[in-house]
């Protein structure tokens, strides 16, 4: 088994093509590409999504993916859960799969410990509620002034977006019971330190000071995340991915 990992996605997954990622030629069902957050493929379910899943879902090896804020979250709650690898998760397509929150799991005997989520940071002209009785109002003010950095609630923006407490105490206790030791964590946002390292401008918030915890607590090899939409090793262990897809094991 090998295991590859990329960035964010947003459901277009042409760097999948055998032109940019001639490694899958020798790949098997064995093998894992993970995508750290913003998958992106389940977002309104249409009929060009669905071409672009069975395409993704046909390429030799098993995908996998943890959320991101860019998901759509209604629809992923509708998703069979199941174990796999000694963990949770959605499955997709036969060949798709979400890895849930705060979950362990065991690849090629290697331990990974996933947390997806993240706060949208593109919503500064803020979130309409579509049934709020003025919302084409605001809806054509934002439009009129030019403003694009907002969204829809339940139509481009879920507050599932960030974990809940149970989603945290989940975590706490999977990592507890591998007495917080992992080989590699895989997140869509960084721990608080790194995400203001990485850009002063982002904030902290419960999920990035949930993540400065595990930093500080646990012990691992190798940290892999999305998010920033850069290409970066922040250092010897922690990592920032977007389009390049990764060996890691």
């Amino acid at each position: 088994m090998s295991v590859y990992a990329t960035g964010d996605c947003h459901g277009t997954f042409r760097r999948f093509g055998r032109k940019y990622f001639p490694e899958q030629n020798s790949m098997t069902r064995d093998d894992c590409i993970i995508i750290c957050g913003d998958f992106g493929g389940l977002w309104e379910d249409s009929e060009e999504e669905n071409y672009w899943l069975d395409w993704l879902n046909d390429k030799p090896w098993t995908t996998l993916w943890v959320d991101g804020n860019h998901e759509n979250y209604a629809l992923l709650a509708d998703l069979p859960t199941e174990m796999w690898h000694g963990g949770m998760v959605h499955r997709v397509r036969p060949n798709i799969l979400h890895l849930a929150r705060g979950q362990v799991f065991e690849l090629e005997g290697y331990t990974f410990f996933t947390m997806g989520g993240a706060r949208s940071h593109d919503v500064e002209d803020g979130i309409l509620d579509p049934n709020a009785p003025d919302f084409k109002t605001q809806l054509m003010m934002l439009q009129t002034q030019g403003k694009r950095r907002y969204r829809v609630l339940g139509e481009s923006w879920w507050p599932e977006e960030l974990p809940s407490e149970e989603e945290y105490t989940r975590a706490r206790h999977s990592l507890e019971e591998h007495d917080w030791a992992i080989d590699y964590i895989i997140t869509h946002c960084a721990p608080t330190n790194l995400a203001l390292a990485i850009n002063p401008r982002n904030k902290a918030d419960p999920l990035t000071d949930f993540l400065q915890e595990i930093r500080e607590k646990a012990r691992y090899h190798y940290w892999l995340f999305g998010h920033y939409h850069r290409n970066q090793a922040i250092d010897n262990k922690h990592i920032l991915l977007w389009e390049p897809i990764v060996q890691v094991i």
